[in-house]
């Protein structure tokens, strides 16, 4: 099969694919057949998989043309980019920091941006530019204007774009910040995970204007979220999937050690001692995750795995005043739990978790998120802004 004959068929295949599933709308159909999306990724990429995170083992266009279409048409997301660049050649780096995105994930959420003909829209995170030239297809160039923190990703977006036909306005510069120069906006589409939306941007919305962008809760898990701009400059609405993106730059985290928490002792050094019956297993999946985090303020988790299939999660604040473990074994009823510091985490996590259960476990569409416009505060809510989630103090 020549390189032709495979691009249309996995082209087509792919739209038929994202079509059964809902994520392609017809509005969008032809954008996707006028900005094919093998014109925005590197020879060298490192696909993703179906389901989860992860990436495969790096595919180079020059080597195998074939095993490089059948990725770039397939429903994975394509990471370009390891270490901020910092990385080179074809193994693995340590933290992937730019990608194309999963196709069902770039039409939902465009689908969830609802553009008219004449929206002007401002993206936050260019990438490699496939969302950019999609968008400039669909409301114009001049409608057009990204920011990308990247410079080397800039450059290689910028000549994507402008070598499929598409001139938008291209900016250098942190996403955090906007771009006030083309505001006001009617719509924004952010393709870094927040643990903020930034009042700056907002600011940047007129009144009624949407923004669709990923919010990632401090705990783990991650929802689209589709805020309304109110005439009292607050942002208000729900959320409309799960998500997995990579964090804008300014809100990366970086996690101290176990070892800071434990004062330099061996474990459990001070730690309480209790039981379970709530299983490390049961709150472990995405959504349990995304729930506890919206309730729960500056805890986050980790696995330490072992080779007989047990594991200790370890919950940690990011205050670095306390620490909790639990012990899970395969089979186990109960398990076993330290706890030290002035909040015992275990406890607050386990709270959180059956209020989520007792609710009768919603899904992400029955949450939702309100940002003040004054203070900036982030208030999740579930089925109405009226009835915000229980969150636990520091």
């Amino acid at each position: 099969m020549t390189e032709h004959e495979l691009r249309e068929a996995s082209l087509h295949g792919l739209a038929s694919r994202l079509k059964e599933s809902g994520a392609l709308t017809s509005d969008w159909l032809p954008a996707f057949a006028a900005v094919p999306r093998e014109l925005f990724v590197p020879d060298l990429m490192w696909p993703g998989q179906s389901k989860g995170t992860g990436q495969g083992d790096a595919i180079d266009r020059n080597e195998d043309p074939e095993a490089w279409f059948r990725a770039v048409y397939s429903d994975v997301s394509l990471t370009t980019q390891w270490d901020d660049g910092q990385h080179s050649g074809t193994g693995k780096g340590r933290v992937p920091t730019c990608s194309n995105s999963q196709p069902s994930m770039v039409f939902s959420m465009l689908a969830a941006l609802d553009v008219q003909e004449t929206s002007r829209v401002l993206e936050i995170g260019t990438g490699t530019g496939w969302n950019a030239a999609l968008l400039s297809e669909r409301v114009g160039p001049g409608n057009v204007c990204s920011v990308e923190v990247d410079e080397e990703n800039a450059k290689s977006a910028r000549e994507r774009i402008e070598s499929a036909g598409y001139h938008p306005t291209l900016v250098v510069g942190d996403g955090f910040e906007g771009y006030r120069e083309g505001a006001p906006y009617d719509r924004v589409l952010v393709t870094a995970a927040l643990t903020e939306v930034p009042h700056r941007v907002i600011s940047q919305v007129r009144t009624g204007g949407v923004i669709v962008a990923p919010y990632a809760t401090t705990y783990g898990g991650e929802g689209v979220v589709r805020l309304t701009v109110q005439r009292d400059g607050s942002a208000v609405g729900p959320f409309v999937g799960s998500s997995a993106f990579m964090r804008l730059r300014r809100q990366r985290q970086k996690r101290r050690h176990v070892r800071e928490y434990l004062g330099g002792e061996p474990w459990p050094s001070d730690g309480v001692k209790s039981m379970t019956s709530l299983s490390p297993e049961d709150i472990g999946d995405w959504l349990p995750m995304f729930a506890i985090g919206l309730q729960t303020q500056g805890v986050f988790p980790w696995a330490e795995t072992y080779d007989d299939g047990s594991y200790t999660l370890w919950l940690r604040d990011t205050a670095v005043t306390s620490w909790a473990t639990v012990d899970y074994e395969p089979g186990r009823e109960e398990f076993e739990v330290y706890q030290s510091g002035p909040r015992k985490l275990w406890d607050e996590v386990t709270v959180a978790y059956l209020h989520w259960d007792a609710m009768g476990k919603p899904g992400w569409e029955r949450f939702g998120l309100t940002v003040d416009g004054e203070t900036g505060e982030h208030t999740p809510w579930l089925d109405h802004p009226s009835s915000p989630c229980t969150r636990s103090a520091d």
